[in-house]
């Protein structure tokens, strides 16, 4: 794995899946895999939980880290061929290298625009980064999806299934701002190969890119969707279609327990932060079928998972070039 961007970097995701959980079961068990290697992270905006966990993470392989809030100050310019006299004092070409300078692997946290639907699904500043950087990215939320957070979800479902194929239900829930498709694209990505039984369901005008939603089914009745699932997940997300807008928010979508009484006693899942009483009702949020922590907790073990497979990597390239090295000396 050479990167890991999303669900299509990674040869074999359930694979992944089984040594993120066996990290969980022991943290330290490679705690010497990372001495004197060093994680950088980049957050283009705010971070709990992805920050924490990562950091987290890297420590329990041994890893030192170095952390950037690069939004405060540091403007870079991401287009080429640019007369930069402007308030971008630094290109993406000599910042991706000189920050591989610094890092055996790079994680970065991006967002979208919510205005240039083109751009953003081209994700358009992650892979300037890919493209320039001469060590591993890992993606931390970008302007499309979010994989650390998706693979934790998986874990969590894996955890908590009551059924070898259980349900897994989607949901629109409404949100007093614009908010990316990220964790819902990356969501539907990764339950693909999950094997759920998926559905979606939110009003109608919120619809999904087809570069993800496709062969999902989708249901506008959020009551009738809710009928025997056994996991709700819950997650805001503005217009596709008309990119960025948030067309209505319907309180009506709002996750109760009355709703969940639908299901078949199912668990409510959300990436967290969330908005109480407005995304999910407290009763909902306080039971006992909320599993929203085990998920915030098994964002450590995903992105340690993640970040031992690219160590291995990095752990092949380095001997290759001592190899090398000793040779000149012989």
């Amino acid at each position: 794995m050479k990167n890991f961007t999303c669900i299509a970097d990674v040869p074999k995701p359930r694979a992944l899946l089984e040594e993120a959980l066996k990290l969980k079961a022991d943290p330290f068990l490679f705690q010497e895999m990372g001495q004197r290697r060093s994680l950088v992270l980049l957050f283009f905006n705010p971070s709990l939980r992805t920050r924490l966990s990562s950091e987290k993470a890297a420590f329990h392989l041994g890893m030192q880290v170095m952390t950037m809030t690069a939004d405060q100050g540091w403007k870079l310019e991401f287009e080429d061929g640019m007369v930069m006299d402007a308030d971008r004092a630094e290109h993406i070409r000599e910042a991706a290298g000189v920050i591989s300078q610094y890092g055996d692997i790079i994680g970065i946290r991006t967002f979208p625009s919510l205005t240039d639907r083109e751009r953003d699904y081209a994700d358009f500043i992650l892979n300037k980064f890919v493209e320039f950087a001469e060590v591993p990215v890992v993606s931390l939320e970008s302007a499309i999806r979010h994989p650390l957070q998706s693979l934790a979800d998986w874990m969590t479902i894996q955890e908590h299934k009551p059924v070898e194929r259980p349900r897994v239900v989607l949901s629109w829930a409404p949100h007093p701002r614009a908010l990316p498709q990220a964790v819902a694209n990356s969501f539907i990505e990764w339950m693909k190969h999950a094997g759920v039984d998926l559905l979606v369901t939110h009003p109608e005008g919120y619809e999904l890119s087809e570069e993800f939603i496709a062969g999902v089914p989708v249901e506008y009745d959020q009551r009738k969707a809710f009928e025997g699932a056994d996991f709700i997940y819950t997650k805001n997300w503005s217009c596709y279609k008309d990119y960025g807008r948030v067309i209505h928010a319907d309180k009506q979508w709002m996750i109760t327990a009355e709703k969940m009484a639908l299901t078949k006693d199912a668990k409510f899942m959300h990436c967290l932060p969330v908005r109480r009483n407005v995304v999910v009702e407290d009763a909902v949020l306080d039971g006992g079928d909320s599993i929203v922590l085990e998920q915030a907790e098994n964002r450590t073990y995903a992105a340690q998972a993640v970040l031992k497979k690219l160590l291995e990597g990095v752990g092949e390239e380095s001997a290759g070039y001592g190899y090398a090295q000793e040779n000149l000396f012989e």
